[in-house]
């Protein structure tokens, strides 16, 4: 455990969610075009919208993987050239840490985080799964958020910060369950990183006729995560013949190469190329999980864009990343790189525990921060999420 004079802010943890967390609160009319279980060959599945879901390839979670069994994986160390599966190693039974929240506090205590962010492990692959039905999206995610709210609390003692998931698919339905979670005194909100997905065609999350919406969260001063998941960009894989749905750690080097960045580029370039925060300057936005190997693209083809065409932005595009959007890298991306681009006060501290892909111990983050002053240590490991926790509304 890396030695910290001060407590954790954790910008992204999860719990493995229980067997209903969509179907505790749902709507039964509802049910066969949203989440059910069924056995499938002697093995209980996830049927999402009546087929099996392989988002998670075990969403029970028990047994379940130990926490940051692939940390070297992910960081290009394998020379024994194990799969995937392999670098997995013993799965264990399911901890009561990973489901109680007040179990967790006690976890949270041993590792020396005074708060964190909680996500969605199987809900951040949900949407896509169901986006071809928008009343499903909605039911699905309603549901959700108040199992959510029953079991983690959207600000549990101040300690756990649960992130109610918004949909905007319907965008007055969404408006009203952002409402609704403001009012649960949700500080964080949960969004899908990608494009706002209709069978009339889809648009862009920027585009003015989400402002409604927008509207919302920038008088609330709520802040907006885009944590990674299934964006839905498995279908440009079929052109070059890897078609298929997204399954967590299923991949292939084309992948794993030319689409692992693309969500969130596309996603921030959208953003502010539709001027979304020359509307709404209150708007403050993190990118989670989602590492930061992208950002020096985007940064790049933002300098080159403002010198070809000033008159479009109404300031140097860059500046408007750097007050509105935090970046939590992955702990394997480099660091100094991500600080000469945005400054320590917009990274975040993100150890994705217990996840297996995350640290194993959420201080070690603390040890890829070389180069950074004690003061900017702190910045990332604690004091940029404290402030991002207190809405500051309009």
């Amino acid at each position: 455990m890396a030695d910290l004079p001060f407590l954790l802010f954790d910008a992204d943890n999860h719990y493995y969610e229980a067997e209903d967390a969509f179907t505790r609160h749902m709507d039964p009319r509802m049910k066969r075009r949203c989440m059910s279980w069924g056995q499938v060959n002697g093995r209980k599945e996830l049927l999402v919208a009546g087929k099996v879901n392989r988002f998670i390839p075990n969403p029970t979670f028990d047994p379940v993987a130990k926490p940051g069994c692939l940390d070297e994986y992910y960081r290009g160390i394998n020379p024994e050239g194990k799969s995937i599966r392999e670098a997995f190693g013993e799965l264990e039974p399911i901890r009561p840490e990973y489901r109680d929240r007040d179990v967790r506090l006690a976890k949270m205590d041993e590792q020396r985080i005074e708060k964190a962010i909680y996500f969605p492990t199987l809900g951040v692959g949900m949407e896509e799964a169901l986006k071809d039905d928008r009343e499903a999206v909605h039911a699905a995610f309603e549901a959700f958020n108040r199992w959510l709210l029953d079991d983690w609390g959207f600000a549990y003692k101040e300690r756990i910060f649960g992130a109610p998931y918004i949909s905007i698919m319907d965008r007055d339905r969404g408006i009203r369950e952002l409402e609704w979670a403001l009012e649960n005194d949700a500080r964080f909100i949960v969004m899908r990183p990608s494009f706002i997905y209709d069978k009339a065609g889809s648009r862009s999350p920027a585009d003015p006729y989400f402002d409604p919406f927008w509207q919302v969260v920038n008088d609330s001063g709520v802040t907006v995560v885009y944590h990674g998941g299934d964006a839905g960009y498995g279908k440009y894989m079929e052109d070059w013949g890897e078609g298929g749905d997204l399954q967590a750690f299923s991949s292939s080097p084309l992948r794993s190469l030319s689409m692992a960045h693309k969500a969130p580029y596309d996603l921030m370039a959208a953003l502010i190329s539709h001027r979304l925060f020359e509307r709404f300057p209150n708007l403050r936005m993190a990118s989670i999980e989602q590492g930061a190997f992208w950002v020096n693209w985007l940064f790049q083809a933002m300098e080159r864009s403002y010198g070809q065409d000033p008159n479009y932005y109404f300031e140097d595009p860059c500046e408007t990343f750097r007050r509105h959007i935090w970046v939590s890298p992955f702990h394997e991306d480099s660091v100094l790189a991500l600080k000469d681009l945005v400054g320590a006060d917009r990274m975040l501290l993100g150890s994705d525990w217990p996840h297996a892909e995350g640290l194993p111990d959420p201080t070690d983050f603390a040890l890829e921060l070389e180069g950074f002053s004690d003061a900017e240590i702190k910045m990332v490991m604690r004091d940029n999420c404290l402030g991002l926790s207190e809405r500051r509304p309009v």
